[in-house]
This record gives structure tokens, sequence and C-alpha cells, in this order.
């Protein structure tokens, strides 16, 4: 199966990610499961593996949109932190989960980690409008 952030058909993509929209040299997608209310991912447009494969207008471009979703996120969301993680162990293309943290609340001054936490998913509408507001707050 091809890469899901690549192949807008992938079910895997469907599954787990709902698209908010193309920024300069990313997509962004809100993640279904918002156990960190606001959680997003920031996928590089085009194909590379590692950071270190970017061409240096692609790795100024794609960190400036990460800036810019860390913004739009902190505005919206107003957390004490935001986190960032790339991984790509599962899914080999870079892309970086940006996660509003929260004095107090889960996993507070520990990196954040899925694995054996309940999932939380929203309503239809919820999410509708969490895409919604990152649109307008990203002008996309």
């Amino acid at each position: 199966m091809s890469c899901m952030y690549c192949n807008e058909q992938n079910p895997k993509r469907a599954e787990l990610l709902i698209e908010v929209g193309k920024l300069p040299h990313s997509t962004v997608f809100v993640l279904k499961n918002q156990n960190h209310l606001g959680r997003v991912v920031v996928a590089l447009n085009g194909h590379r593996q590692e950071v270190f494969e970017m061409t240096e207008e692609e790795r100024n471009g794609y960190f400036a949109d990460v800036a810019r979703v860390a913004k739009a996120m902190s505005e919206l969301f107003h957390p004490d932190k935001i986190n960032y993680g790339i991984f790509g162990d599962g899914v080999p293309h870079v892309h970086m989960h940006i996660v509003p943290k929260y004095k107090d609340q889960l996993q507070w001054g520990h990196f954040f980690w899925d694995k054996g936490l309940e999932e939380v998913t929203l309503k239809d509408e919820e999410y509708a409008k969490m895409v919604a507001d990152y649109k307008a707050k990203l002008g996309i």
C-alpha cells in the first residue's frame, strides 16, 4: 500500500485523519484521536523519509508552515505548552505531530504517547468546527 500522506485514497488516512488543507510546503490534518484537544499533523508535500533528504527550500518552508500551524493552535486552544514530534517508524514520510499540552492534564510534564490510552473521538460537528477554525486561522 502506498504512503498515506501521498495517496488520498489510502484507507488508513481516512481512518486516522481529517484534512484541513494545504499550505505552501505541507498539508495539515486533524487527528481523529483528540486525546490532546487540538492535535494536528503537518505532513510535507512531496515524499521524503528523512528531514535531511529535504532541499533547503523544502526544509525552510516546511518548518515555517509548522510554526504557522503552532501559532494557530496556540490562538485557538491556548495550551500551556506545545509538543512537537517527528517519528515515522510506521509511516516513513516526513510529518510532525503538533500536540497541545495543558497543565495538570494528560501527560503534562511527560512526552506524548498514544499507546495504552483510550482514544478520544469527537462528534462530526466538533471535528467540522475544529477544521473550520484551523482553516480560518491559517487562511486556507
